[in-house]
């Protein structure tokens, strides 16, 4: 009898045919449910609801530092990747031309362990040179007041982090009572067209193609994990479920890159898809799971995890992932 298993994830191209059960994976009876990624991550980190789940990549890393016993593992794959230069948002008086410029200037975030926050604050230290301590940070809800950091920190020494609880970033922002926010959703003053807030690069695509051709860096926001009990149980499972998702990816591209119909709706969709893969993945593996081909963003994650004290040691790959994951996924 196949295994029966729970597995919550949000709503991606690449894992739809997962989701429909037009893939299943080998030796497993997948009941899915879908939510918005805030709740499937919250659910699991609270209640281990699922059996399988997505996660956030920094809590899975702190998880994986902090915990003797860790409750979860990890698989290479990895459903959610996106840039982060888009995430900066500055006040228009507040004399922010440059990325430099943030030197000394109030920036709000929503967690100092987000995921997006980590990249972003990687990318100010070894990019664009300003030190986290020049900075002072600011914690709060984007658009609502009281969010918490979400773990225990063991920040770099002089950084300073203020708490403000009965403010929202976005509300701050506007007002001016500081000067720019990172944050991966954008703030309510953004999208309602504040006069004093925009975005700090002007053209961002630019902004975020040039750090991956400078760092080969594709930003990995999101990891699949598996509760820990029903891996020690059922080793196999491990490399059926990435086989699985693999399978549903490589379907997706091929009907993304199909100029015989409109997989989705815009003219010359598979033109950008196939002009965008030939810019990040040259070698043809298209959104590539697995270690080995994202070990230099993997490597790089890690540095900035522990850099930030996210991480209390310098964690590896082979830290994150089990043996059963150390393979090369062929498209």
């Amino acid at each position: 009898m196949p295994l029966r298993l729970t597995m919550a994830i949000s709503d991606y191209a690449h894992t739809r045919d997962l989701v429909t059960g037009r893939v299943r994976p080998e030796g497993i009876d997948l009941n899915i449910l879908t939510y918005p990624f805030e709740q499937v991550g919250l659910r699991f980190a609270m209640g281990k609801e699922f059996d399988v789940s997505e996660y956030s990549f920094a809590g899975y890393c702190a998880h994986i530092d902090g915990c003797a016993r860790p409750e979860m593992v990890a698989i290479p794959v990895f459903p959610s990747r996106v840039f982060r230069q888009s995430a900066f948002y500055v006040n228009s008086d507040a004399g922010i031309a440059h990325v430099g410029d943030l030197r000394g200037k109030r920036v709000g975030i929503a967690q100092w362990s987000q995921t997006a926050a980590v990249y972003a604050k990687g990318y100010l230290v070894h990019q664009a040179n300003v030190p986290l301590h020049e900075i002072d940070w600011v914690q709060a809800g984007v658009n609502r007041p009281g969010r918490k950091e979400g773990l225990k920190l063991s920040l770099p020494k002089g950084v300073r982090l203020h708490t403000a609880a009965d403010r929202s970033l976005s509300d701050m922002i506007a007002t001016g009572d500081i000067d720019a926010v990172i944050s991966a959703r954008p703030p309510d003053s953004f999208l309602a067209g504040h006069p004093k807030v925009r975005r700090l690069f002007t053209d961002v695509q630019a902004a975020e193609k040039s750090y991956f051709d400078e760092t080969g860096i594709f930003p990995i926001m999101h990891v699949m994990v598996v509760r820990k009990e029903l891996y020690d149980a059922n080793r196999w499972i491990l490399r059926n479920i990435v086989d699985a998702f693999d399978e549903a990816k490589r379907r997706t591209v091929n009907a993304l890159t199909d100029i015989t119909t409109s997989y989705f709706p815009v003219a010359w969709g598979a033109d950008y898809m196939i002009a965008m893969s030939d810019l990040l993945f040259p070698d043809g593996n298209v959104w590539p799971y697995g270690v080995e081909a994202n070990r230099k963003t993997l490597n790089a994650f890690l540095r900035y995890c522990h850099e930030q004290g996210v991480t209390t040691r310098l964690l590896t790959p082979e830290d994150l992932f089990p043996p059963e994951c150390a393979y090369q996924v062929i498209v």
